[in-house]
């Protein structure tokens, strides 16, 4: 038991340094945004700034087109999450549920493309978004990004577990498939929807390679591409950039905190399937 005790005591001590370690570039990141940018260029490391200012972040929200950016993050994140969550449920649900020809043959497709980095299909999704004409719209920025098979699997997955009965039941009274389906499959698994929700939100928001690529214009930007124009013509201003990077990275971390079970639980899910 002492030896337990030992043990356990060492993993904590280890568990709380690496937590200090991970948290540490996220404290010095809101210490540098509230420091008078001559601080944040000094030579040695102050853990605590010597003068509190909040002139950078009222620079970010006043100065900059951070407004705008927000909507376009949101208004995208919502669409990604809500088309990718409602297409993978039906997919999933038809692959598990359904028997129509060549069933097996998407299946193993879909899980081929699950292996398929998303950043091997960027020039490919540049041509076509472009080729379109939908460059520096919502539209653009959403639709190269609804490719996650791994809420296919995951959906798959679960009503593979649903027992039989329900079905067959669902079946002798007669019920269709679209029935079956609203009434006895999704309200059974709205826990895995919700969690499954936040976390494509959160993908969703903190996107940052392909809407980089696919907006030019300043004021179709989202957030997380909007930060990097916080600057000046007379040179770079660390704190302001830190200022604006705090705020992108706000509702993420609220919205963690609000729903840290169904985060953990969809992080859980995914990595079940990728195990």
């Amino acid at each position: 038991m002492r030896r337990l005790n030992i043990a356990g005591g060492i993993i904590s001590v280890l568990t709380v340094a690496a937590a200090v370690i991970w948290a540490f570039p996220m404290y010095w990141a809101v210490i540098t945004s509230l420091k008078p940018e001559n601080e944040t260029v000094r030579p040695f490391i102050e853990l605590w700034p010597e003068t509190l200012t909040f002139e950078h972040y009222r620079f970010a929200l006043f100065e900059t087109q951070i407004g705008r950016w927000y909507l376009n993050s949101v208004m995208t994140a919502l669409g990604v999450t809500i088309l990718t969550v409602a297409s993978s449920l039906l997919c999933g649900y038809a692959i598990s549920q359904l028997r129509f020809p060549g069933r097996r043959l998407l299946w193993w497709l879909i899980l081929a493309s699950f292996m398929v980095p998303t950043q091997v299909l960027i020039i490919n999704h540049f041509e076509l978004v472009a080729g379109l004409g939908l460059l520096n719209t919502w539209a653009g920025i959403i639709l190269p990004q609804l490719i996650h098979p791994v809420v296919i699997i995951v959906y798959k997955q679960f009503f593979d577990n649903v027992p039989k009965d329900f079905r067959e039941a669902a079946v002798m009274d007669n019920a269709s498939e679209w029935r079956i389906l609203t009434r006895i499959y999704i309200p059974m698994n709205w826990g895995v929807t919700t969690a499954l929700c936040i976390v494509n939100f959160i993908w969703a928001w903190n996107a940052f390679l392909w809407p980089f690529l696919a907006v030019t214009k300043t004021e179709a930007m989202t957030i997380t591409v909007g930060i990097t124009q916080v600057n000046d013509a007379f040179g770079v201003y660390y704190a302001r950039q830190l200022s604006a990077a705090v705020l992108a990275g706000l509702p993420v971390a609220l919205a963690y905190l609000l729903f840290q079970r169904r985060v953990t639980e969809a992080i859980t899910l995914s990595a079940g399937i990728k195990g």
